[in-house]
């Protein structure tokens, strides 16, 4: 793969328009950034939640909240890599394109969860078990394998791409005709769901396929499937940098949170968060924790010396490993590539989240909870699409917002606008219609 083929400011769906002598203060990759934040979909990510319950008196985060802090790191991530890369690449005369790394990962970590469904990766669970185990189980005959596989392995990531891309009904072409590079740098796993394998991972849905394609071809993307088997690409290179930014901050930040739910102690992750750092920057770093006296804030500090220490271990691993990226031979992301002091704290880190936060009471009865109310949800609205002639069918679809076509010819269409209608929910909004499609709650009268 090559640079000057993998930066396109081409929007998806509007590439009649391109003009890549255009000159702007503000590029096109900007834009999709400015875009992405005055869209209904991102706002939406304030109410869904990220690992804890939406918050009460403490504030945690939730997807919006998360996603911004994913682009700051990305951004940073992005903007040492593209450095070197211009110097190493000075005398090509692209290489002024690479300057926009920063902003296309900004963009892509900004988009990154737009397809998440509410109350976090539970919700991703309990969509593909209705129909791998639950009441959808019986509609299998009646999709083909391919279609199939999109349901029962539903992936927030692959929905983001269906999000950014797809016509829904009543919008314009090409979704939010965002720049090809945007577009590649958002899909961490380049393949359809027939290959998800067990951890149930794929990029894009059936229907999505060819604008996938699409994109991949524009930009030159190394294709590691034959012509006649399951489509699968090498990742675009600035995949690594948004997966590398959006593990640091959830591990990272999850952590902060269960801090100020006191669900591990400020001795704890002071020791986990100076597992980083030793010799005389851990001194340093000790003593300037030290001149604030409120544990909130020493952790806070610590937090950012962790990310800043990562950011710049992550960078020169997509830095040293250029050449294997780009021939789409890389293996693993950038985090399990590093190596020392940083890749053991993070170990270290990972098990504490797994054995203290993950597992914690008031995350598993968020899980169970949103397992309920989609799984019902589903249950009542996979229904109506199937037997729309029921009267009660009728008045339930009456209310499905206009841009999800549960009027589609195909059963499959039918039951992707009810999938695009629930993951497009709020936790808020999926627990009030659950209440009122079950007669816990009635309008006011």
């Amino acid at each position: 793969m090559e640079w000057n083929r993998l930066i396109s400011d081409k929007r998806f769906g509007l590439e009649h328009y391109h003009d890549p002598k255009k000159s702007a203060t503000r590029t096109d990759f900007r834009r999709d950034y400015d875009r992405l934040v005055f869209s209904s979909p991102f706002r939406r990510l304030q109410n869904k939640t990220q690992v804890f319950p939406l918050p009460g008196s403490i504030f945690v985060h939730n997807r919006l909240t998360h996603s911004m802090e994913v682009a700051c790191v990305g951004k940073s991530m992005a903007d040492n890599i593209s450095l070197a890369l211009r110097a190493k690449y000075a005398s090509e005369p692209w290489h002024g394109e690479l300057h926009h790394l920063g902003d296309i990962v900004a963009a892509a970590c900004l988009a990154h969860d737009l397809g998440n469904p509410p109350f976090g990766h539970s919700g991703e669970k309990a969509i593909g078990t209705f129909f791998s185990e639950g009441a959808g189980k019986v509609l299998e005959h009646r999709l083909s394998p391919r279609q199939w596989a999109d349901f029962i392995n539903f992936e927030g990531n692959a929905n983001a791409f269906r999000v950014l891309t797809n016509r829904f009904k009543g919008r314009r072409e090409g979704g939010f005709a965002m720049t090809y590079s945007t577009l590649a740098s958002v899909v961490k796993y380049p393949y359809e769901s027939l290959l998800a394998g067990k951890k149930g991972k794929f990029g894009f849905f059936t229907s999505e396929v060819e604008s996938y394609q699409r994109v991949a071809d524009e930009l030159g993307l190394r294709r590691l499937s034959a012509e006649d088997e399951p489509l699968r690409y090498a990742r675009h290179p600035l995949v690594y940098i948004v997966e590398a930014a959006d593990d640091i901050c959830y591990e990272v930040m999850d952590l902060e949170d269960a801090h100020k739910l006191r669900i591990i102690t400020t001795a704890e992750i002071t020791d986990l968060l100076l597992g980083y750092f030793e010799g005389e920057r851990r001194s340093r770093i000790v003593k300037n924790m030290m001149r604030v006296d409120d544990p909130n804030e020493q952790v806070a500090y610590l937090r950012s010396c962790v990310i800043g220490a990562l950011v710049e271990r992550c960078a020169e691993c997509f830095i040293a490993s250029e050449e294997s990226i780009l021939a789409g031979e890389f293996e693993g992301s950038l985090l399990k590539n590093i190596s020392g002091i940083e890749c053991e704290a993070y170990a270290r880190c990972n098990e504490m989240s797994w054995r203290k936060i993950y597992c914690a009471s008031d995350v598993v009865d968020i899980e169970l909870a949103g397992n309920r109310i989609i799984t019902d949800l589903l249950d009542i609205l996979v229904n109506a699409v199937v037997r729309p002639e029921l009267n009660y069918s009728r008045l339930l679809l009456s209310q499905v917002p206009r841009q999800y076509d549960v009027e589609a010819p195909a059963l499959y269409g039918r039951l992707q606008a009810v999938v695009d209608h629930i993951s497009a929910m709020t936790d808020v909004y999926a627990l009030d219609l659950y209440r009122k499609l079950n007669g816990s709650t009635l309008p006011a009268v």
